[in-house]
């Protein structure tokens, strides 16, 4: 599955509680990463890498510190 800034905006600007808006934020993260293999060309890697920085960037508008600190310690 792609994942697209769309969904990720979708899930922030939605009625559900903060956590569990991480929670899915951070689901989506670990999936795209987990479906990442050797077989994944350096431009797919990059998506994987640019949705990650954008989901980070959309946790730290709901917990700042916990998005600031995965924006710190990303690969």
């Amino acid at each position: 599955m792609k994942y697209s800034k769309e969904l990720i905006d979708e899930i922030y600007s939605s009625k559900i509680s903060d956590i569990e808006k991480i929670n899915r934020l951070l689901e989506i993260d670990a999936t795209q990463y987990t479906n990442c293999g050797i077989d994944s060309t350096e431009a797919e890697l990059e998506v994987v890498r640019l949705n990650s920085d954008y989901i980070y960037k959309t946790i730290k508008k709901i917990d700042p510190w916990m998005g600031e600190s995965f924006l710190k310690h990303k690969d």
